[in-house]
């Protein structure tokens, strides 16, 4: 399989291009940082694996990374929208005019400047998936301080929707991934910015958070076995969380945030 994971440098991105290329696929990433991109690819060798600048927000750089996957790969046939901004410790009247247009821009619009552009490649060669990686509030669901964030992922399950119902039958498929609560770099600045409240809620943390690399395993499994359009892949089911709850009322959880200094 040609694998392009955007945003793929850091977090679950790379915890997921790691496991497809350790599966013998071909992957490409990109991000913003070059730096951060050179290390990866050094890491691995530069064996199957290619990286990419790219500003998603930009329509010129997302065209010039479908035309990098193709001349180094040749095609593509997993695509997925991983690259996302999250600003979680303020509330909607709070959060900066800098930080609502980052996240709008580059969860929304650089996502469906993504989509748009692999789906158009997808259906010319017969044949693709697409994956778009959804959080907080992408259910409808309120949780303090991601009423932008969670409004910027409630608008791409939407759209996720919608474009696996145009797709339908162009053999392209399309699909949400929901990887649960994941210990990011994202995550443990935002709980360092907002430190009084993250010491609040440090057993549930503990209860409901994964590292990536104990997600990304199962998430391409999933991607890999897909068969059906608008399927949705979700690490933390319903049955998951109760039974960590339920642990959690006799066995204390191992803290998971110490190493990263909180």
């Amino acid at each position: 399989m040609r694998v392009v994971i955007t945003g793929g440098s850091k977090g679950i991105g790379r915890a997921l291009a790691t496991e497809f290329w350790q599966r013998g696929h071909e992957v490409l990433v990109c991000g913003q940082n070059s730096m951060e991109l050179e290390a990866l690819a050094a890491y691995f060798d530069h064996q199957r694996f290619y990286i990419q600048q790219c500003n998603i927000r930009e329509l010129s750089q997302v065209e010039a990374l479908i035309e990098h996957a193709h001349n180094c790969m040749g095609g593509v046939d997993i695509w997925v929208n991983n690259a996302g901004l999250a600003k979680t410790t303020n509330s909607i009247l709070n959060t900066s005019q800098s930080d609502v247009e980052t996240m709008l821009l580059t969860n929304v619009l650089g996502t469906i400047q993504c989509s748009r552009a692999a789906a158009r490649a997808m259906v010319k060669q017969g044949h693709g998936k697409l994956f778009t990686m959804l959080g907080g509030g992408s259910d409808g669901e309120f949780f303090p301080g991601m009423g932008i964030y969670g409004s910027t992922k409630r608008a791409l399950d939407y759209f996720t929707d919608a474009l696996a119902k145009e797709l339908a039958d162009t053999g392209v498929l399309v699909g949400k991934i929901r990887p649960g609560m994941i210990i990011t770099e994202g995550v443990i600045r935002e709980s360092k910015a907002d430190l009084a409240n993250f010491q609040k809620r440090r057993h549930f943390a503990n209860l409901v958070c994964d590292e990536p690399e104990t997600v990304a395993p199962f998430l391409v499994d999933a991607m890999l076995s897909c068969q059906r359009t608008g399927q949705k892949i979700a690490w933390l089911s319903r049955r998951k969380l109760w039974a960590r709850f339920i642990k959690g009322l006799f066995i204390k959880p191992a803290d998971k945030f110490s190493a990263y200094g909180l």
